[in-house]
């Protein structure tokens, strides 16, 4: 049966609005929690990006949901024994409730150190690897490496959960699917694609979970609401492979002006209707999510918590 989560974007909300946003969530009915991993917001007026794995930490001493990053990237802005250090400390923190969503990444976090920004075929093979190192640490045990991309030497976790982190790869291409289906104890990807499943599936992910979903924005004057989404999302309207390679939130405003309201209105889930939210949610159940993870855009957090309890849940629940 399909689980219903709650996704907590640290661009657009401080850590403490996603703490409040967290425990509201577990009272409304949402069974677990995704958070997004940035070092940038798309654009300046999110205006936020905290470190993800201190309001993690933070998240394990006011809910019980699960935790999962959507997604980190493990390769560029950390190295992959940092990561897997991290992802150890909060699955113990967590008592083993938490899951590392991780995948290929953004140049808009990952060129702050200066680094080169690789192509595709590059960002996954130096994926494929860094899940390797992490997996390896994450046993306990000492760990020298010495790869293509990463040197680890003598390094050993001591801190370690009693059960072992689940690892989950995002795609949103064939490539990365393939790849998920080979590494990956989970795929992660934000499109209810039948498709992109399959490939996951064939690749070796069998049965394994799928994960996902969208950004809502209830409220009950939805051309007020869509305003809001074209204030603060309309990144996640841009085309191709813009989200990947634009390096900066100065970059994805001046592409976002290319977005208008209409787009916005004909493609976002707005306002207080009861069957469009349930439809748009539902799409993902159809194709074959295991969990699907809901975030509402802008302030009106506890209309759209009541909205969701009592009337959205409910109908996919039944359904």
């Amino acid at each position: 049966m399909t689980r219903y989560g709650y996704f907590l974007a640290s661009e657009e909300f401080s850590p403490a609005e996603m703490l409040d946003q967290a425990r509201a969530a577990e009272q409304a009915g949402f069974e677990c929690l995704a958070i997004s991993d940035h070092f940038h917001p798309w654009t300046g007026e999110q205006g936020n990006s905290a470190f993800v794995w201190t309001v993690i930490g933070a998240l394990s001493q006011v809910t019980s949901l699960p935790v999962t990053t959507f997604v980190t990237c493990p390769t560029v802005r950390m190295h992959p024994a940092l990561n897997a250090q991290a992802a150890a400390t909060a699955g113990v923190v967590t008592g083993s409730r938490f899951r590392f969503g991780v995948g290929s990444g953004e140049a808009l976090n990952e060129h702050v150190l200066g680094d080169a920004w690789p192509a595709v075929d590059v960002r996954l093979e130096m994926l494929e690897e860094a899940v390797q190192v992490i997996r390896d640490l994450l046993t306990g045990d000492q760990i020298t490496h010495r790869g293509r991309h990463y040197t680890v030497e003598n390094a050993r976790l001591y801190t370690t959960p009693d059960e072992p982190v689940p690892i989950y790869v995002s795609g949103f291409g064939q490539k990365a699917a393939a790849l998920a289906g080979r590494i990956g104890d989970g795929f992660v990807t934000m499109t209810p694609d039948e498709e992109l499943i399959g490939r996951f599936r064939r690749a070796g992910g069998g049965q394994k979970p799928v994960l996902g979903g969208l950004k809502v924005c209830w409220g009950t004057d939805r051309a007020q609401a869509v305003k809001t989404v074209h204030r603060k999302w309309p990144s996640q309207f841009l085309p191709g492979e813009l989200g990947q390679v634009l390096p900066d939130p100065a970059h994805f405003e001046q592409a976002s002006t290319l977005v208008t309201e209409e787009t916005v209105a004909e493609q976002a889930v707005c306002g207080d209707d009861v069957d469009e939210h349930v439809s748009a949610v539902s799409a993902y159940t159809e194709a074959g999510f295991d969990e699907v993870y809901v975030g509402q855009i802008g302030p009106e957090q506890q209309g759209f918590f009541d909205f969701y309890r009592g009337e959205v849940l409910p109908r996919l629940r039944a359904a």
